[in-house]
This record gives C-alpha cells, sequence and structure tokens, in this order.
C-alpha cells in the first residue's frame, strides 16, 4: 500500500523565520494553549501567504495550488519533543463530514463507506483548490503540529494528503463505556492488512467523526522541523530567551546593559530574595527579542521564579524585583 511521503515546508529562510514568528507569539500567550489559529498565523507570515484565517470547516492555508490543512496536538513536555519521532500518534479528528448509517452493520462494509466518504471530502479540497488556481496541479497537504504544555519545544512537517483505499484496510467494532452513567458507544477501529497498524478509529456516539494514526518522521527526515523556543541553547553554557521588546528596553533601562555577564551579576543578586508577582502581555504586536543569558544564569532565575509560564514571564517577574 502507499503510504505518505513527508514534504518540504519550508526554506532555511523561512525556517528562520518562522522560529522568531514563534518565539515572539508563545511570548504574547504567556502561557495560555496553543490554538490552531496561532501555528497558521505563524505559517502564512513565514512563508509570505495571505492569511485566510483558521477554520475548522475548510482549508487553512491555500495558495497558489497548495492546500494545507493544519492539525495540531498538544504532547507532554517530560521529555525532549525528538522522542517523539518514529512513533504513531492518533489525532483527535481528521473530518467530522462523515455518517454511519448503522452500527450493526459488517464493519467491513462501513470501513469501506467511512473510507469512500473520506476520499470523497479530499478530493472536494482538491477541487477547490484547482478552482482557486486553475494553472497548477493541486498540492493537498496535511501539516501536523506537536507543541509541549510548557511551550518549549514544537515540531512540525507535511505530508501528502493521500485517499485511503478501503482495499488496503479492513475493520472491527470495539464497545467502550457503558459503565456508571455512562451510556456504551461503539467504535469502528480499521488496521493496515499490511502489517496490521492501527490507523483509524471511528467514533459513533456524539456524532461520527474520523481520528487517524500519524506517523511522526525519524530525526533525521530533511522535512522535519523543531523548534525550541524558551530556554534555547544556542552554544555550550549560552542559553537564549525571547522577550517582548518593551520588556526588553525597560530591563536594558534598570540594567544598563543586556549582556551575559551583567545579567548574570543582577539574577544573582535578585535570585536569594525573589518573589512572584502578577505579570501582563506585552504590547500587542510588538516583536520578540532575543536575549543572551548563562546557563547558570538561566538555571537562578528558573529557581527563583518556579511559577513561571514562560521565558516573558520570568523576564517580567525580575523587572518587578528590580523595580523595587
Amino acid at each position: 500500500m502507499r503510504r505518505p511521503r513527508t514534504l518540504p515546508a519550508f526554506t532555511s529562510k523561512q525556517k528562520e523565520v518562522a522560529h522568531t514568528l514563534l518565539a515572539t507569539q508563545v511570548v504574547f500567550m504567556m502561557g495560555r494553549k496553543l490554538e490552531e489559529a496561532d501555528w497558521s498565523s505563524v505559517y502564512c507570515m513565514a512563508k509570505g501567504i495571505p492569511e485566510r484565517g483558521w477554520s475548522n470547516l475548510s482549508i487553512d492555508v491555500m495558495y497558489r495550488g497548495l492546500g494545507v490543512e493544519h492539525k495540531t496536538l498538544r504532547v507532554s513536555s517530560d521529555a525532549p519533543i525528538r522522542t517523539l519521532c518514529g512513533t504513531s500518534l492518533m489525532h483527535p479528528s481528521a473530518t467530522r463530514s462523515i455518517r454511519i448509517a448503522s452500527t450493526d452493520a459488517d464493519p467491513n462494509q462501513v470501513m469501506a463507506d467511512v473510507l469512500t466518504q473520506y476520499a470523497r471530502n479530499l478530493d472536494e479540497r482538491r477541487a477547490r483548490i484547482q478552482e482557486d488556481c486553475p494553472d497548477e496541479e493541486p498540492d493537498l497537504r496535511t501539516g501536523w503540529l506537536l507543541w509541549q504544555t510548557s511551550l518549549i519545544e514544537f515540531l512540525y512537517f507535511e505530508e501528502e494528503a493521500l485517499s485511503p483505499d478501503p482495499a488496503d484496510y479492513f475493520a472491527e467494532w470495539k464497545e467502550s463505556g457503558g459503565t456508571g452513567a455512562r451510556k456504551p458507544s461503539k467504535n469502528l477501529w480499521i488496521y493496515e492488512k499490511e502489517g496490521g497498524r492501527k490507523r483509524y478509529s471511528v467514533t459513533t456516539a456524539a456524532g461520527a467523526k474520523i481520528q487517524p494514526y500519524f506517523d511522526v518522521p525519524p530525526p533525521n527526515d530533511p522535512n522535519l522541523y523543531v523548534f525550541r523556543v524558551q530556554g534555547e541553547e544556542i552554544a555550550s553554557g549560552v542559553i537564549r530567551v525571547w522577550v517582548g521588546a518593551s520588556t526588553a528596553r525597560e530591563l536594558e533601562q534598570l540594567v544598563g546593559s543586556l549582556t551575559p555577564e551583567k545579567l548574570m551579576e543582577v539574577i544573582a543578586s535578585v535570585a536569594s530574595e525573589a518573589e512572584e508577582g502578577g505579570a501582563s502581555a506585552p504590547t500587542a504586536r510588538e516583536q520578540a527579542i532575543p536575549i543572551m543569558l548563562t546557563a547558570e544564569s538561566y538555571r537562578l532565575l528558573v529557581a527563583a521564579f518556579p511559577g513561571a509560564v514562560s521565558d516573558e514571564h520570568l523576564a517580567q517577574l525580575l523587572l518587578g524585583r528590580l523595580r523595587e
């Protein structure tokens, strides 16, 4: 059976721009959860694509024959995000644009109908891309973004959006729930005939939807992009943090210089007496500024303000102490 290939999403320059834009986005988020619209905005600006606005019902990115459906998935911060390379993960939803006639029918017949509906949905999206740009061959992709709860690391890759062939799969019904006040429900589990790997879980309760399993590429895949936007070690003993421009300006005014040596002196002087306080998001849409710290400075700063939700928050809490 044919499996989707990963495809290049960014040039090296676009990747650098995406890194800065994503760091800026995290600065403004101040610890809130990532939304798909956040990533779509970063993606379009990095590639110079007009932003149409994220939608759960239509293609997220459509430009000159390219169509990208973005799917985001939150993952744990307990381990580096690269440890997910080579694994298979399940996404809560590929589409709700399907219907299941009966949960009593033969599972393979239901599977064939569901996958046919899904393939039709993809064909409709290709047709919209073709209509938007008649001179280009439709290039429909799925963009997978994994993001850590801590908003420290992000992993992104794109792959072909292939229409599944029902002949490549088999299915069976799986019952779930039914304990306590919960009503039992039936899900359709779909497996590859070749290798037996589970590829889709189709829910039937509260509206049918396809939950796909996708494969995270190996760490050496050239089309894999990993962004670390907080506490990033860019050289031995040197940590880069991103803060709002207004935060950086005030910090420089109070400290006198943003050199790693000067910041080390200031952080060491306040770390032992630091008390956490409130913080507010930087001025809207200002760009994030990178500041270099020694690894020891960063360790002291994190230890001094353990409740901080981001590097920007750490910087604001440090400012609070310096103002006093």
